[in-house]
C-alpha cells in the first residue's frame, strides 16, 4: 500500500505539471469562475428573512459546486478519455496499478479544485464584495468541508468514469443529473424555497451538504435561518460526506480494476479504427 501511495504521488505530480502547461484546460476552469462572478454580480436582493446579500449565498454555493464539478464532471471525462487511449491497459504493467492511478487522480483533482476555489473567493472579495471566512474557526471549517467534499466526490467520479462509454457521450450523460443537483441543492437560491420532497431528494447527495458546509464557513450565523433545519448541522455534514467517501472508494477501486481487466490490445485497436473512420466520415461531410 505504501508503494502504491508513493507511486501515485509521483504520478500525480507529473500529471499536475502537464495540466499547468495545458492552456485550454486552465482556460476552462477560469471560465467557470468568471460565470460564477457574473451571476453573483447581477443579484441585488437579500436572502429572504435575512440581511445577507444573495450575492454572498450564490458565491458560497458556487464555491461548493466548483469542487463538485471538478470531481464529478471533469474527472470522469478524463478517465474515459484515458481509457480510450489505452491508459487502463498500461496499468497492468505500471507500479502500483489501480490504487496508484486513483491516488494520482485524487491529487490532481484536489490541487485543481482548491486552486479554483481560492481564485473564486479572492476574485469575489475583490470584484463583488464576496464573502470570506471571518476567523480561524471559519477557515478550519472551510478546510475540512473542502477536504471531505472532495474525498466524497472524487472516488465517485472515478467510478462513473470507469463505466461510462466513449468521451463523446460521457459529458451528455453526466451533465443532466449534475445540472439537476445544481438547481435543487441550495446552490443558486435558498433550498427552503423548494418543495419538501425535492429537499429530501437533494439531501441524499453530497452537493447539498458541501454547499451547506461552505456557507457555514463564509456566511454569518444569521444566515442559518435560511437553512432547512435553521442551523448549519455541521456534524451531519461531516457524517454524510464521510459516508459518500467510504462508498465511493469501495465502488471505484473494483470498477476501475474491472475496466482494466476488460481492456485488451484488440479492443484498443478496434476503438482507434472506429475513431479514424468517424474522423474520415466527418471530414468528407465538411467537404
Amino acid at each position: 500500500m505504501t508503494n502504491s501511495l508513493r507511486a501515485g504521488v509521483r504520478r500525480g505530480g507529473i500529471e499536475l505539471r502537464h495540466f499547468l502547461r495545458n492552456g485550454k484546460e486552465l482556460f476552462g476552469h477560469l471560465t467557470n469562475v468568471v460565470v460564477a462572478l457574473l451571476v453573483a454580480a447581477f443579484l441585488g436582493d437579500d436572502v429572504p428573512g435575512t440581511r445577507i446579500p444573495m450575492t454572498h449565498l450564490v458565491l458560497a454555493g458556487f464555491a461548493a459546486y466548483l469542487l463538485f464539478q471538478v470531481g464529478l464532471i471533469n474527472l470522469p471525462q478524463i478517465l474515459v478519455t484515458e481509457r480510450e487511449e489505452g491508459a487502463l491497459l498500461r496499468l497492468r504493467a505500471t507500479p502500483g496499478g489501480i490504487p496508484a492511478y486513483l491516488v494520482a487522480k485524487c491529487l490532481l483533482v484536489v490541487v485543481v479544485a482548491v486552486g479554483t476555489l481560492a481564485l473564486l473567493l479572492a476574485a469575489g472579495a475583490l470584484l463583488v464584495d464576496g464573502p470570506l471566512p471571518r476567523g480561524p474557526g471559519d477557515w478550519l471549517t472551510l478546510l475540512w468541508v473542502t477536504t471531505l467534499g472532495l474525498l466524497a466526490v472524487v472516488p465517485l467520479g472515478a467510478a462513473i468514469g470507469a463505466v461510462l462509454p466513449n468521451p463523446r457521450e460521457a459529458l451528455a450523460l453526466i451533465m443532466l443529473p449534475t445540472m439537476g443537483l445544481l438547481l435543487t441543492s441550495g446552490v443558486v437560491f435558498p433550498i427552503t424555497m423548494l418543495p419538501v420532497p425535492v429537499q429530501q431528494v437533494a439531501a441524499v447527495f453530497p452537493l447539498k451538504w458541501m454547499a451547506q458546509g461552505v456557507r457555514s464557513a463564509l456566511l454569518p450565523d444569521t444566515a442559518r435561518t435560511a437553512e432547512v433545519a435553521g442551523s448549519w448541522e455541521l456534524p451531519l455534514v461531516a457524517l454524510v460526506l464521510t459516508a459518500w467517501t467510504v462508498f465511493g472508494f469501495l465502488l471505484a477501486v473494483p470498477l476501475l480494476r474491472r475496466a482494466a481487466r476488460r481492456e485488451s490490445g484488440s479492443r484498443l485497436s478496434a476503438r482507434r479504427r472506429r475513431a479514424e473512420r468517424s474522423g474520415a466520415s466527418a471530414s468528407r461531410g465538411l467537404m
